[in-house]
């Protein structure tokens, strides 16, 4: 599990960032692994790329008063700057190119941004690929070599780490679960525009979506359903009457589940990887998922893939983001570059668990914070 400790710092450190449709967070890593703080807040994205960078760069100093560390200082144990963010985006250059749950946020070049705020070296990276890297150094994935990684939420994303090397593509965009495709011909998927995408049947607003139009069908036919007292219901109010044996709410999460395991399937045997990590909102079911999903993906998938591969639940919980940005810098700053590369992190000692962190908006303007233009 991950640790969140408001002690010192010692050794290594990075300043991470992460950049989410509906929340900014940031936070100080240690290289074991260690969160010596954590802030968030919403991302307001309808406000412009200017306003909510300025947002995030304020986060991240105070960020660092939290944690004590001043990001100049040439002494200091800071090494850099990671920031997370779904795609796409050109990790190389660390250009956002044209994320679709920030519409109008087109060619912008965070890490320079990232930069001149903090003087220091950044570095950008898929919010997916980061969460495997997180999740391989310093969670659920560590000590194996070959780690597959889906986020389960609101879409569907994830990365891939093949012999101890996260793997990016050709394109820098490389490892996207959510956009396999589970029904050729099935329902459009909000996130890319194409037909029958994992995303499309297995992301809590898919889920949430299925559920009302199955309320709107049984209406037509005089059925009842315990749905119907939470208009509209989210993925939580459909795992919640599932388990309580309402009917309308079984036949959506089966088919949930179903999808799911198609992906992994198809998924595990392309990368026969020895652990598959889920992470996401919609893994909040525990064991309502999990258990049923071991068990189709066991039978379906191919009989080496199937009995290589552990699911397992992430452990990084409301710290994911900031520690799979931690995980990149580390990763690609430590070696001495910032360019995507080709040495593996080093797998970090254990550590501790991590106690409920409590998210709080940043504090005023930082003087190291530079005004974004």
């Amino acid at each position: 599990m991950m640790t969140y400790d408001h002690g010192g710092t010692t050794g290594r450190a990075v300043l991470a960032l992460d950049i989410g449709g509906t929340k900014l967070a940031a936070g100080v890593v240690r290289e074991d692994g260690t969160a010596l703080s954590f802030v968030s807040c919403p991302t307001e994205g309808q406000e412009g790329p200017d306003a909510v960078l300025d947002r995030l760069f304020t986060l991240g100093a105070s960020a660092l008063s939290d944690a004590g560390i001043e990001a100049a200082r040439a002494d200091g144990p800071l090494i850099g700057c990671g920031v997370g963010c779904g795609g796409p985006l050109d990790s190389a250059a660390g250009v956002l190119i044209a994320p679709p749950h920030l519409p109008g946020w087109l060619n912008i070049p965070v890490t320079a941004l990232a930069q001149d705020a903090y003087g220091l070296p950044a570095v950008l990276d898929n919010d997916g690929t980061a969460g495997a890297a997180g999740e391989w150094r310093f969670g659920a994935g560590r000590g194996s070599r070959h780690l597959v990684y889906l986020t389960v939420s609101t879409g569907i994303g994830g990365g891939v780490v093949i012999d101890g090397r996260t793997y990016r593509g050709a394109a820098g965009n490389g490892g996207e679960p959510g956009h396999v495709t589970v029904r050729s011909e099935g329902r459009r998927c909000r996130g890319c525009g194409r037909t029958g995408c994992l995303e499309a049947y297995a992301s809590g607003t898919s889920i949430a979506e299925r559920a009302g139009e199955a309320m709107r069908h049984a209406a037509e036919r005089g059925e009842s359903t315990t749905l119907a007292a939470v208009p509209p219901p989210t993925a939580a109010d459909v795992a919640r009457a599932a388990r309580e044996g309402d009917k309308l709410a079984s036949r959506v999460w089966d088919e949930t589940v179903d999808a799911l395991a198609g992906g992994l399937t198809s998924i595990i045997n392309l990368w026969e990887p020895e652990i598959v990590v889920l992470g996401g909102g919609v893994l909040r079911s525990g064991d309502q998922l999990l258990l049923p999903l071991r068990e189709k993906v066991a039978h379906l998938a191919m009989g080496p893939a199937a009995d290589a591969a552990r699911i397992m639940p992430a452990e990084a919980g409301d710290l994911a983001g900031v520690l799979g940005a931690a995980a990149i810098a580390f990763e690609r700053l430590a070696a001495g570059s910032s360019r995507p590369g080709v040495s593996p992190a080093t797998p970090a000692p254990a550590v501790r668990p991590v106690p409920p962190v409590t998210a709080r908006p940043p504090a005023g303007p930082h003087p190291r914070t530079a005004p974004v233009s």
